[in-house]
């Protein structure tokens, strides 16, 4: 099978920090905090060094996006935890976090022809609509994620829990394309 470069673009993850938070005090302290209760529920909370956002809900509830590993994850959780009790808020030191979602990319190289990926697998787990995006979305049950693929050979993917999930997603994609002679 061939070696594919796997990138990850994007770990998503969510944690319980309080039981209930006042998302305007919040704003009112934290510099780089935005809450718009009109547009948007929660609180917009972004770190610079390392860069992530979080939406941070009344709920206790955060969401963190833009980091690339889960270290890094850990890192910002860590400094949101340290900015809050800064202001007076009671969470622990180090939040526990799941990690909901990775984003990933790789290139294979060559180009793809999809409308022959579309009629070798048959339309199993595929979305394809040319004239409104320009991808297949290719959806995988096991390990559960989704791969866009392009003409161009790129990959995008989505869905995993660890990056093993990527690598996997991709072997079976991989194999399923190698298996009707695609690639």
């Amino acid at each position: 099978m061939m070696e594919v470069d796997i990138k990850v673009e994007n770990v998503v993850a969510n944690a319980r920090i309080a039981d209930e938070l006042d998302l305007k005090y919040i704003e009112s302290k934290l510099e780089n905090a935005v809450f718009t209760k009109k547009k948007f529920p929660g609180l917009v909370y972004r770190t610079h060094n390392p860069k992530a956002a979080f939406l941070i809900f009344r709920s206790g509830k955060v969401v963190c996006t833009g980091s690339k590993t889960e270290e890094g994850v850990r890192k910002v959780m860590d400094i949101l935890a340290a900015d809050l009790r800064r202001i007076g808020i009671e969470v622990a030191e180090h939040p526990e976090f799941r990690v909901q979602n990775i984003v990933a990319s790789a290139n294979l190289g060559k180009e793809l022809n999809l409308g022959a990926i579309v009629v070798g697998l048959e339309l199993e787990g595929m979305e394809y609509e040319p004239e409104v995006f320009p991808g297949l979305v290719y959806r995988i049950e096991e390990p559960k994620s989704a791969i866009l693929i392009f003409s161009s050979g790129r990959l995008v993917i989505t869905g995993g829990k660890t990056v093993e999930d990527c690598k996997r997603s991709v072997d079976v994609l991989l194999k399923k394309l190698k298996d009707l002679e695609l690639i």
